[in-house]
């Protein structure tokens, strides 16, 4: 009796040092567990106020914008990059990479894949699309574009961010602003007021965005191209406008200084009435520009403002 009692005791013994070696081992692959999710995830807050889980060093990066390919490239971590629109044309080196479409049209199965860890949006892709990558549970951060010239730097941290790049995009920041603060420092007072084609003080500038048949178009005071414009000594003739459209009525009577264009779009724009009766068509003051410098909110756009002051003050 006294034996089974014994053994039955003993059996009591090794139950509960197994169940707390069990235990233990179960707390460790735990807190293990829990320590290998802090390190490979991490929490955002996109431009659409959307929180998103995002790995903290993604592999494979699929992007739904020009601006924020040419960012990738700019911090260097192209080699992650995986899928890219049809409009992501610069750096050219970005042709290698597979495309999913148009921004209008993009190829979800496509997207998907190519196995993206992590899809990074810009302001042309609409909620359709976000709410299916959201289904099929692929992380998803909207980077839009944004009124202020300044706001070049936050989409640059907050990519810099989510594609592990911190460091590269905070030294590309502090090489973009020394070059806008000598840029700007040397730029005429962008603050004085045009007052006639001959004795400006600050040349009238039109930016062409869309003309003809359909419509005029340009960019009005709340925009960075606006600033841009500024930054490089101009006045912005739609300044005082909200939005894109401008009326032909009030580019007749501005009749600016110069004239910005794409390049693509220059000889077209200069042949057309009434456009082609415009002063600054008719002096040579029509600025052909390469596309994504100035419609883009992309670290180029420095190279913009100083070609843009060097036309104007040739």
């Amino acid at each position: 009796m006294r034996k089974e009692s014994k053994n039955y005791k003993l059996k009591i013994k090794n139950k509960v040092a197994c169940l707390l070696v069990f235990s233990f081992y179960l707390l460790v692959f735990f807190s293990c567990s829990h320590a290998v999710r802090q390190d490979v995830a991490d929490t955002v807050v996109d431009d659409y106020g959307r929180q998103v889980v995002v790995p903290d060093h993604p592999q494979r990066v699929v992007s739904l914008s020009p601006a924020v390919t040419e960012i990738i490239y700019a911090l260097g971590a192209q080699d992650i990059l995986v899928g890219r629109t049809d409009f992501c044309e610069y750096p050219p080196e970005a042709g290698s990479i597979p495309s999913i479409g148009g921004i209008s049209n993009l190829n979800i199965e496509k997207i998907l894949s190519l196995d993206p860890d992590l899809v990074i949006s810009g302001s042309m892709v609409g909620k359709k699309v976000t709410d299916q990558m959201d289904q099929m549970g692929v992380p998803m951060v909207c980077v839009i574009e944004k009124p202020r010239f300044e706001a070049l730097y936050d989409n640059i941290t907050a990519i810099g961010r989510l594609v592990g790049r911190e460091h590269e995009a905070d030294s590309l920041n502090a090489l973009m602003r020394e070059r806008v603060n000598v840029l700007v420092a040397d730029a005429p007072n962008s603050d004085a007021i045009t007052q006639s084609h001959n004795n400006a003080i600050t040349p009238k500038v039109y930016y062409v965005v869309g003309f003809g048949p359909a419509g005029n178009f340009t960019a009005g005071g709340n925009t960075f191209i606006n600033d841009i414009i500024r930054m490089a000594g101009g006045q912005n003739i739609a300044e005082d406008v909200e939005g894109w459209s401008y009326s032909l009525e009030a580019l007749v009577q501005q009749d600016p200084d110069y004239i910005i264009v794409r390049r693509e779009d220059s000889a077209a724009f200069c042949s057309m009435k009434p456009y082609n009766r415009l002063t600054a068509v008719r002096d040579g003051h029509v600025i052909g520009i390469v596309s994504g410098t100035l419609d883009l909110q992309v670290p180029r756009n420095i190279d913009c403002i100083l070609y843009l002051r060097e036309r104007m003050n040739k």
